[in-house]
Parts: C-alpha cells; structure tokens; sequence
C-alpha cells in the first residue's frame, strides 16, 4: 500500500530530494496534474532562456468521457489505445479531513482491508492467487481528501478486473483474523514513520499549522486509535462514505467509454445510494487561521539543517483563482535561473530550496523548505526572508519566465499521461477535491493568471502573514549555532 510513502504533506518528499541528490538543483514541481506537489529535476533548464518555452496555441486538454449513475456513482473514462492496458480504479472522499483523533487512521487501516476476502472470494489465498494468475496488479492510497483502490491489466481481462473491484467495494468481509494482521502492519508503519528523524518535522508543522485539527491532515493515523480499531469500525466508516453518491470509478487505457458506462451500470447500478449526504451529516471541520507566526527547533540525529516555513494557503471553492496562481509561482521560483534559487542556492546559503502548494479543499498548505549547514544556518534563515520580502516586487520574475513557467506547467501534464495508470490516480485526486470542472477549465486557467493575480496570492496568503517556522538539526549543531524561535519567524 502506498499510504506510508504518499505523504500528507509536501515536506518530506522535498527532503528526501534534497538529501537524495545535494549536487543537483531540487525543484518542487507544483504541476496540478501531479495529484500531489511532486519534486522533480530540471537540471535541462539550466542556463537556458526561459523564454524558449512558449505556450502551444492549442491547448492539451485530456479527453475526458464522464456520467453519473442514477445511485449517484461518476464514471469518469479517459482512452488510449496504443497499448492494450487499462486501470480500473475506485476512489471515495474519504481520508484523514473526515476523521476526529478517535477515528484517526481508519481509512488508512481500510485501505490495507480492501484487498482481502469478500463475498465472491472468502479465502484470501485464492484472491492473491486468481489475481496473479492473471497478471493483474494492484495497490491503493489514502491521503488527507481522497482513498483510491486500483487494478491495471491487459485489455482482455477488462470484465474481470471490472467484478474484483465491484466486490471489493460492495461485498468486504472484514475477516477477524485479516483484520488483526493488517492492523499490527500499520502499526507498523507508524513505527517506521516515527524511527525516521524528518517524521518529527513533518508532525510539528502539522500540529502547529492545522493546530486545533491536526488530525484532519494526518493520513497515517494515530496509534491509539488504530491500535484499538475493530472490524465494526471499519463497517462504520463503509456505512459513511464508501457508497455510489461519494465515490467515482475510474478508467483509463485501452477501453471504450461507452463500454464501460454500461458495463458500469451492471456491476454497480443495483449499488444502493446513501440517503443523506455523509458531508451534510458529518460536516468538515474549519482549520481556524494561524493567530501569530511561531518559531520552533527540533533536534533529532540529522548531519544539516532543515529549514521549513509554512502558511495557510487558499482552499478549492473560496478562492479558485489563487490556486492557479500558486502553481504558476512556485514553478516559476523552482526553475534554476530564477532569483529566489540564485540568491539561495547559487550563492552557497543552501545546498537545495524548495517552495509549494499543495491543492487542498479544505485549506491547502504553502511550504518553504531549505537543507544548509549549521555553519550557514543563520544567514540562510535571513536571506530567505528578505526574498520573501520582494516576492511582489515588479522585477522578481520576467514575463518571459511567467510565461515559460505556464508552457512548463502544461507539458508536464503531457507527459504525466504517457502512463495512464498512473494518470488515473491524477483524476481520482481532482475528482475528489476539485470537482472535474476545476480539472477541465485548469489549463485554460493557468494560461490566464497575470502579475495581478500571483501579486493578489502573495499578499493574501505570504507576505506578513501568520507562519509556522522550524528547524531540524542535531543537539550537537544547535548548541554551536543556538538558533532561537524569533529568529525562525523573520524577526
């Protein structure tokens, strides 16, 4: 299962990069069509005029094919036919924002169930059997707004994959014995997670960002709560949210859309809806904003530093327009030749920074994060915050690399559908916290955001806001540099 590495945040990916490769330039790729805020190389930009990237005239829209079954389940089909594979994935909104710390790391805990006996196949040694008999794999994730379960085979064996997943989602047994294994596997997890020094960092800008829910932007889960979790609850939170009217049924590959719309209403058309809306009966909590910017020091056994600055950022369907201007920003502030790298990375302050936002409904988080060497801890802390001073300055970025960061963001979604199966994950994400109609109109959106807009996103969200500011960095290195609280905050 994927849920321990698919991190909630940003933050952890970052790091893992810029420890992974300290020589090469690290760029978080705020891409949308990533499904996450991924970290990629652009080591090939370099040097280059960012005005060599222009935007196509035409715009690469992914050619989706979508309807709503009467019990309220989307199909969403996306077709390629150049080899004969497809993926079959279920998504639900479902994840860590539906869970309070008494049901925290439920859905996490029922990823690793879906796979296991159900009512068409009760001995899960003929499931994994049958299933790899036919060359068929499998996986699934939870994150903070969304749970996605998948298959990806060949073309023929499109009907049966079609029932697994149908009795996968309708019919589990949630087998005591099962039940008990998959719980000690992510207890497991969690310990994994917490033997890993840059958990504590991820945890503290979690718990100080989201501070009177943190657990709404926790996907792991909590130990308490998993340990002492029973078949029962898992049955709770099937009743709540694994139903027609909140989840999606995804395809992509080598299929045809009509097909699968009616091979969607055999297996899935009798699926009983759920009367009333679970976000109506169980509403979404309101992440309060920050009341004052916070500085705190970690120490834990690292070799460098880790410098992480985190703001409340905008929220899908109360400010649509900032998000596109996010995008369009950090990508442009991640390219090597931009002056936020030059003045950070260029100059020897940092060995890597990073900056991103990450699509969320329910309050997304903007996130800077810097490795530097203890040595450089306190200079690198003020040059980062006297760029973000000039981050709506006139000059801080071209029109050419406004515009290249756009034709960047667009071919980038290109190349994310050179693997469908991958792609359909992208889908099942926007589907779960935008709605297909943001994903639709993204594009055309993000070719439209001007200098006014990433002004507007910079000062409503960045610049004199409330922040979380940390540290990470061993004993020994902090009682040589003493970095203070204040300091982390700009003061």
């Amino acid at each position: 299962m994927e849920s321990s590495v698919k991190r909630s945040f940003l933050l952890l990916l970052v790091i893992w990069s810029l420890l992974a490769t300290p020589a090469v330039n690290t760029a978080v790729n705020t891409a949308a069509f990533a499904g996450e805020r991924r970290i990629v190389q652009q080591p090939r930009t370099r040097g280059a005029k960012q005005g060599a990237a222009t935007a196509p005239a035409r715009l690469p829209q992914a050619q989706l094919a979508n309807r709503i079954l009467a019990n309220g389940l989307e199909i969403i089909v996306l077709e390629d036919h150049s080899i004969p594979l497809v993926t079959i994935e279920m998504a639900a909104k479902n994840g860590s924002y539906t869970e309070p710390p008494e049901l925290n790391g439920l859905s996490h805990l029922y990823e690793h169930m879906f796979f296991k006996t159900n009512r068409a196949i009760a001995n899960q040694e003929d499931y994994v059997r049958t299933i790899g008999q036919l060359g068929i794999a499998y996986n699934a994730s939870t994150r903070e707004e969304v749970v996605n379960y998948f298959f990806t085979t060949t073309s023929q064996n499109l009907n049966t994959a079609m029932k697994f997943m149908r009795d996968s989602i309708r019919y589990p047994l949630f087998d005591e014995r099962e039940f008990e294994r998959e719980r000690e596997v992510v207890i497991g997890e969690i310990d994994r997670n917490e033997s890993n020094p840059f958990y504590y960092l991820n945890k503290e800008m979690n718990d100080r960002l989201f501070y009177k829910y943190p657990s709404r932007k926790e996907p792991l889960g909590n130990r308490q709560t998993v340990s002492t979790a029973t078949p029962a609850m898992m049955r709770l939170i099937q009743s709540r949210y694994y139903v027609p009217n909140n989840s999606a049924l995804v395809v992509t590959g080598d299929v045809n859309a009509e097909d699968i719309f009616k091979m969607a209403q055999e297996f899935y058309g009798d699926w009983p809806r759920r009367e009333k809306d679970p976000f109506v009966e169980f509403p979404l909590v309101e992440h309060p904003p920050l009341p004052k910017s916070e500085g705190v020091v970690i120490t834990q056994p690292v070799q460098n530093v880790i410098i992480n600055i985190g703001w409340h950022g905008p929220s899908i369907g109360k400010d649509d327009a900032s998000t596109y201007a996010a995008d369009v920003f950090s990508f442009i502030l991640s390219q090597p030749n931009s002056r936020f790298q030059r003045a950070l990375v260029d100059s020897g302050l940092t060995t890597g920074v990073g900056i991103g936002y990450y699509t969320q409904r329910n309050v997304g988080p903007i996130s800077i994060i810097a490795q530097t060497t203890p040595d450089k801890a306190h200079a690198a802390i003020k040059a980062i915050y006297n760029e973000v001073a000039h981050f709506n300055d006139k000059d801080y970025f071209t029109d050419e690399q406004l515009e290249s960061a756009k034709a960047l963001l667009e071919a980038d979604d290109l190349y994310s559908r050179e693997k469908l199966s991958e792609y359909a994950h992208t889908l099942s994400f926007w589907w779960a916290s935008t709605g297909l109609e943001y994903f639709r109109g993204y594009l055309g959106r993000l070719r439209a955001t001007s200098r006014q807009d990433i002004s507007r996103y910079v000062t409503t969200y960045i610049q004199g806001k409330p922040h979380v500011a940390l540290a990470l960095l061993s004993a020994e290195a902090q009682e040589k540099v003493k970095l203070q609280a204040e300091e982390l905050t700009g003061k």
